[in-house]
């Protein structure tokens, strides 16, 4: 396993050692603590420092054994070395310690390159006094209780890693590009392993080179063949030994955007259109990959259960993992590749592609990553088997690409806006040929003509609305949702604070089981015909302030599990019917602090098993507990969040 030197890197190293004496030194009941990170971030230097700190030393009685797993490690070689360094050299045979003895001193066991929870657990040695310290790529939260993960470089610990490579000197030299320099290291994204093999690779090199490598590495490209080999492949090894689903999964990030968080919601749907996953095994991968650092999982304070919504959570990656993501889909020819991706934004679509568009591509999944793009700088293209197409850009216009019309198997539809305003979409006619789409999530787009489609979308499940002005197309009078959507099952209209009213047309569409309108500001009024959703099972209302009443016609939703008022602070009541929600097990009506009375009817919530709500509010469900036994009470910390505004 290769990582870098930083002997004489400070700050990172004093706090990563520090916080480690914290969880190995400070903690009797951790007998297991891990380091961990993505490969490249100093984990075995860290580990190696720490065991020469004098501390630590003194603490152990000079007792530290070091030893490296790998990936194809013999574990009864090591097992014997372990027991024998800490009992004694008799003390081990082929069926385990012979005795477990009296050692001599406390001892700490450093791990390092473990990449099996398997193997961990056969060498992590339970004696009294005996610590271990666990390196790894992965957290192995199985064992583990504790794990500190390796904190990447500051700038300027960066830049002087990076110079002793290029330079041999700890800062930029006066002769050189100063800006340049620093756009090279910030391409490095602070990673160790990354700036010493690229600083390597650019010594002694001309300022014509070093731009030329800037510009490689900005596109996910290897800039040399040591780069590839020191660092590509040996970051690569992380995912070699995922299994080919997972890999996939992982080979898929490099369809966003660099320096962003990924809605997880979007992840999870891209997934299972790909690959053919139910939710479940999506999660599973997720949280692998997330175990594995090799994505980052960014928790919302609201998530935790089933009825949990994907779009409150988002993931995040090392723009050095994403590199690689990049550099694997696009070995291939450009015709042939699975991903076709765009690893930046650019003011036109890849000249490689361009030169190839006469033929078709037969990529799955499409990445376009643009500013703002006309009618005429599309060009026609060919996409037999494309499922995704994911577009990514910064504008205020954006015409959707005619190509779309040449993609018959078109599945996902994702449009992200990362312009600091709304942008308005052009050509949602090419809509009409797409008979198999069964999902679409807009982001900051001004919605003017999303149902002026000239055919049903008889095939689509799910629509996302995140930041968007939906201005009056929701409306009666400009077509029937029902009638172009019938088989739509869940709606997300998210932070759209134009929607004054929720238009009773979408209460037509009898086929949505989840409806979720949240973080709609200026929300005052939700449609009297709400009992028209027959199979609705969740329903999302929170964070909207100027909702002030539920309409009666909630009561009638017989299928309905779950409902979310949270953050309606200016919410009177609950409908007196309330109870007729026979089939209801949640509610979460955390900082509703107009509601100061339950209607008589809750006491007929036979199903009703979970309420969040306020401390203040509280008893008004304690005192149901004789007729609702089951039920648990949640009291809520207030969770107020402005994160979104920064995004």
């Amino acid at each position: 396993m290769y990582e870098t030197n930083l002997v004489n890197i400070g700050i990172g190293l004093r706090v990563g050692k520090k916080k480690l004496k914290e969880l190995v030194i400070g903690r009797d009941d951790l007998a297991a603590v891990g380091i961990s990170g993505i490969g490249g971030s100093g984990k075995t230097t860290l580990a190696r420092e720490f065991c020469k700190d004098p501390e630590v030393r003194s603490y152990f009685k000079e007792k530290i054994l070091f030893l490296t797993v790998s990936q194809s490690p013999d574990v009864e070689q090591l097992r014997r070395t372990i027991w024998g360094y800490v009992l004694g050299s008799d003390s081990f045979s082929s069926n385990g310690p012979v005795s477990q003895g009296r050692p001599a001193n406390s001892a700490l066991l450093v791990l390092d390159d473990v990449w099996s929870i398997s193997v961990l657990e056969k060498l992590i040695p339970n004696i009294s006094g005996c610590r271990t310290l666990v390196v790894s790529r992965s957290k192995f939260p199985e064992v583990l209780r504790a794990t500190y993960e390796v904190e990447l470089l500051r700038e300027s610990e960066a830049i002087a890693l990076f110079c002793r490579s290029a330079y041999g000197q700890e800062s930029v030299p006066s002769s050189a590009n100063q800006n340049l320099v620093k756009q090279v290291v910030n391409e490095c994204k602070c990673l160790p392993l990354a700036l010493k093999v690229i600083g390597a690779s650019l010594r002694g090199q001309s300022e014509m080179f070093w731009n030329s490598a800037k510009n490689r590495l900005s596109r996910g490209e290897p800039i040399c063949e040591s780069h590839e080999n020191k660092l590509l492949r040996r970051m690569a090894i992380s995912i070699e030994r995922l299994s080919s689903k997972v890999r996939d999964c992982f080979l898929d990030l490099g369809c966003f955007p660099e320096d962003k968080k990924i809605p997880l919601d979007v992840l999870i749907n891209v997934w299972k259109e790909l690959h053919d996953l139910d939710e479940e095994e999506a999660l599973a991968v997720l949280f692998e990959l997330s175990q594995k650092n090799l994505l980052t999982l960014v928790k919302d304070a609201r998530g935790g259960d089933i009825y949990s919504s994907y779009y409150e959570m988002s993931v995040t990656q090392h723009d050095v993992l994403r590199d690689l993501a990049l550099h694997f889909s696009s070995r291939e020819n450009v015709n042939d590749r699975k991903r076709l991706l765009m690893p930046k934004s650019e003011t036109e679509l890849p000249k490689e592609w361009l030169r190839k568009s006469d033929q078709p591509f037969n990529a799955q999944v499409v990445s376009i990553h643009t500013g703002e793009m006309k009618e005429m700088d599309w060009t026609q293209m060919i996409f037999p088997n494309a499922e995704v197409l994911i577009l990514n850009f910064s504008s205020s216009e954006y015409f959707l690409p005619p190509f779309i019309g040449n993609m018959p198997k078109l599945r996902a539809l994702v449009v992200l806006n990362n312009n600091a305003t709304h942008a308005t979409l052009r050509n949602f006619s090419v809509f009409s040929s797409l008979n198999y789409l069964r999902g679409i999530w807009l982001e900051k787009v001004s919605i003017t003509q999303l149902l002026d489609v000239y055919t049903q979308l008889k095939h689509l499940r799910k629509i996302s609305l995140v930041f968007c002005k939906v201005n009056d197309s929701l409306a009666e009078s400009v077509a029937n949702p029902s009638q172009i959507f019938p088989c739509l099952s869940e709606l997300i209209i998210d932070h759209c604070n134009d929607l004054v009213t929720l238009p009773s047309s979408i209460c037509e569409m009898q086929s949505l089981k989840c409806l979720s309108v949240t973080n709609c500001h200026s929300l005052s009024q939700l449609p009297a015909n709400f009992w028209n959703l027959k199979h609705l099972q969740i329903l999302r209302l929170f964070a909207c302030p100027l909702l002030r009443t539920l309409p009666p016609g909630i009561c009638e939703l017989s299928c309905l599990k779950y409902i979310d008022i949270s953050q309606c602070v200016n919410l009177i009541s609950l409908p007196e019917q309330f109870g007729k929600l026979a089939n209801l097990e949640k509610i979460d009506m955390r900082e509703c602090s107009q509601i100061w009375r339950l209607p008589n009817s809750v006491e007929s919530l036979q199903s009703l098993c979970h309420v969040v709500c306020e401390e203040e509010v509280s008893w008004l469900w304690e005192d149901l507990k004789s007729h609702l036994p089951h039920l648990y009470i949640q009291v809520a910390e207030k969770c107020f969040g402005l994160d979104w505004l920064n995004e």
